[in-house]
């Protein structure tokens, strides 16, 4: 075992079992198979989707039963899109939500202009954001760390494919102007989508690994990523074929991820998630694969 790796906590995200972006994914498998697979395949938390209950009283009831913790909920900003109002106000109502769940993290992402749900290639029509955009969404997240500080939660950002915050580049202009009390969702996936290279994921979590409150261990498929880039594919139908899957399953080496997390000494969440038809890929059985590739990893 490596010797910080004690500190950490596994989760796995339900979007393996049910999609919430592509509701036909999945759309049989209920909440209470999905909570209790994960529990069966040996997580300890999850993050939330939409079959979950929306009261905390129920959900921790169903939670508790099987063990687990909520860890952390996407919640969308739109700061670059000029709809801070409506950002801050539904933040606050998803932040005592997890508050309430007891989760110390606030997932966020900014898909003003996004593409990611839109049938449009991901290889070329994401947006781009001008100089104003991007003072919008520094100054929004600023506000948003400020809420959560108040229930001593952390903010994060989750860099997404098809959205403004996706590249290398763009994550570090989003980091130098937010601040340095908001924080780095990293998605393995997502960069090595992004940049295509290993060195890109290694290059990302060494550089913010001290900024790293969330982690997200996904897989690529290389046969996958490389058709539906060169038939211009987009997000959600290059994610229906199988563009993801989970760690130790696909093309990226996640050696030097867990060397550097465990170098810095993180003590939060590694949270399986891979998306895919689990009419194709058994949720139950990827999700074991995922627990002993981990296990097998880093020991824990």
């Amino acid at each position: 075992m490596r010797k910080n790796m004690m500190k950490i906590k596994l989760g796995i995200s339900p979007i393996a079992w049910t999609n919430d972006d592509l509701p036909e994914l999945g759309g049989g498998n209920t909440f209470e198979q999905c909570v209790s697979e994960m529990a069966l395949a040996g997580f300890a938390g999850c993050e939330i989707g939409n079959k979950f209950p929306k009261d905390p009283e129920v959900l921790r009831h169903y939670l508790t039963l099987r063990g687990l913790s909520v860890c952390n909920a996407w919640y969308s900003t739109f700061f670059a899109a000029g709809r801070a109002d409506e950002t801050l106000a539904g933040f606050v109502r998803h932040r005592d939500f997890l508050y309430a769940m007891g989760a110390g993290v606030i997932g966020c992402s900014e898909p003003s202009f996004s593409i990611q749900g839109l049938n449009r290639t991901i290889f070329g029509d994401k947006p781009i954001f001008n100089d104003a955009q991007w003072r919008l969404v520094h100054d929004g997240y600023k506000r948003l760390s400020e809420l959560a500080a108040q229930r001593d939660m952390r903010v994060c950002m989750h860099h997404h494919m098809g959205t403004g915050v996706q590249t290398a580049d763009e994550i570090a202009a989003f980091m130098r102007g937010a601040g340095p009390d908001v924080f780095l969702l990293f998605d393995t996936g997502h960069i090595y989508c992004s940049e295509w290279r290993q060195d890109a994921v290694d290059s990302v979590i060494d550089t913010y690994v001290d900024r790293v409150a969330h982690v997200h261990l996904k897989d690529v498929r290389r046969e996958v990523f490389e058709e539906a880039k060169a038939k211009s594919r987009s997000f959600l139908e290059s994610v229906r074929r199988g563009l993801f899957t989970v760690p130790g399953d696909g093309a990226i080496s996640f050696g030097h991820t867990f060397k550097a997390l465990d170098a810095a000494g993180y003590e939060g969440w590694l949270v399986v998630e891979a998306e895919q038809d689990p009419a194709a890929a058994n949720p139950f059985e990827y999700a074991l694969r995922a627990r002993k590739f981990i296990k097998e990893s880093i020991g824990v």
